[in-house]
């Protein structure tokens, strides 16, 4: 690989589709090659920045400004920022675009049915919003709109976590974003 460039890696998908998974195998692969990273989680800004948000549209849209400006300050700063937040709108993908600069970010589907996010269900999320425990959750009660305008997807139910970094870092190479 080349020099790097300041691009911002951005995960989306279902709750359970791997998104944290893939982000972690792919900084780890690219703190090897020897390139600065740093990576922003979904559930980690919302314990820490974003906790007194909730989950009703105006606060989702504000956690994904949030993250947004955030990965912004590290990019600028010459680093290669690894998000992954489940980002279920088109209208919010376009704001992060319009935050970070549209051709800096890579924005990556991370593909995968409901019904093997509900299988994986690692985190017990999709039990409690299917029993109502939890409301607004995106794919059960709220919305996750399929992506029309993305640079790249992998598909978890498919590829292996090795496979899908691996067709990531061949994409980024191939396109030359590093």
């Amino acid at each position: 690989m080349g020099l790097q460039k300041e691009n911002v890696i951005w995960f989306f998908g279902l709750s359970g589709s791997g998104k944290t998974t893939l982000a972690e195998a792919l900084n780890k692969r690219l703190l090897k090659k020897g390139f600065l990273t740093r990576r922003l989680d979904g559930d980690i800004l919302r314990e820490k920045l974003n906790a007194d948000l909730g989950f009703e549209e105006e606060d989702r849209k504000e956690n994904i400004r949030r993250a947004a400006e955030v990965a912004k300050l590290f990019s600028e700063t010459g680093i290669i920022t690894i998000a992954s937040f489940i980002t279920p709108k088109e209208e919010l993908r376009n704001l992060v675009k319009e935050i970070v600069g549209k051709d800096n970010v890579i924005d990556i589907y991370v593909e995968c049915s409901l019904e093997t996010c509900i299988k994986r269900d690692v985190k017990g999320l999709y039990k409690k919003a299917l029993n109502k425990e939890i409301l607004n959750f995106t794919g059960i009660d709220a919305v996750f709109e399929s992506p029309k305008n993305h640079r790249f997807t992998v598909n978890t139910e498919e590829e292996t976590v090795s496979q899908s970094v691996n067709s990531i870092v061949l994409f980024l190479e191939d396109k030359r974003l590093f």
